[in-house]
């Protein structure tokens, strides 16, 4: 930051502070998810200027549930350098100490607040194999917790992440509903910024437990309008069944083989 010309930051009371610290004196200007849209013309014509424009959040990564996106978009494309310094995140520090699986997961941010659009999104991720890594407001996460039980598995193993790398931090281990259950009556849990890992839905063995009409049907719909590997992708995330199989059915319908209407026995993905 000492080498910047001015720094966007999403709180300047909680910048200056930090600036304060180190010694670093340089002007500021507040980049939120209230106001981005209308500064960055200012901070773009600033680079075009020649000046260096430095971007932190409060906490964690800017983008990452932060504010930033805008300006980094902009500012790529209109063909200046956009380097990162690597800092503190949640999704990597809560994901390193949960011991759950980490060779592949998703980032969901934050549920939505309303118990039937929240409930909505998490159905939709009820056959995500990957690890699930959500963010969650202190007030909702016995809420969430019980939702998540309730579409998700009460059996999913899930890790509950307060306030990591600070003072009070607490990790909770547990299945969604033994998780849900210590929520709703531990004060703690209500407490602090919350990172929450989920264990990834179990991939069914090929064409075990699979809808083969929905999945037929699904490929059918979804091939006409995207390529083989994305209708694959896509319609196993709906039905849940093996990627291979929908890969091979969409192969198929590319081709117009007959022999689509069953699923077959086996298959390879690219």
């Amino acid at each position: 930051m000492a080498g910047a010309d001015i720094i966007a930051a999403e709180d300047t009371r909680h910048t200056a502070a930090l600036l304060k610290t180190l010694g670093i004196r340089k002007p500021l200007l507040s980049l939120h998810e209230h106001n981005e849209a209308r500064r960055v013309p200012a901070l773009i014509a600033r680079l075009a200027a020649g000046e260096r424009v430095a971007l932190v959040s409060d906490a964690g990564t800017p983008l990452l549930s932060d504010p930033g996106y805008e300006l980094v978009r902009r500012a790529a494309a209109a063909g200046f350098e956009v380097s990162a310094i690597p800092g503190p995140s949640a999704i990597t520090t809560a994901l390193a100490i949960a011991g759950l699986p980490t060779d592949r997961f998703c980032f969901e941010g934050f549920l939505p607040p309303r118990q039937g659009e929240r409930r909505a999104a998490l159905q939709a991720l009820a056959h995500e194999p990957r690890t699930l890594v959500f963010f969650e407001a202190p007030h909702r996460i016995a809420a969430s917790l019980a939702d998540m039980a309730a579409t998700l598995g009460s059996q999913r193993e899930a890790v509950v992440a307060r306030e990591l790398t600070k003072a009070h931090e607490t990790i909770y281990r547990g299945t969604l509903h033994e998780l849900a259950q210590r929520a709703s009556v531990e004060a703690n849990f209500a407490r602090g910024e919350i990172t929450l890992i989920v264990h990834g839905a179990a991939t069914p063995a090929a064409g075990a437990g699979v809808d083969e009409p929905l999945l037929r049907r699904t490929v059918e719909v979804l091939s006409k309008e995207l390529p083989p590997g994305r209708v694959a992708a896509v319609a196993a995330q709906l039905t849940g069944a093996p990627r291979a199989a929908a890969y091979a059915l969409a192969m198929r319908s590319a081709t117009g083989d007959s022999a689509a209407s069953e699923l077959p026995d086996e298959a390879e993905a690219p």
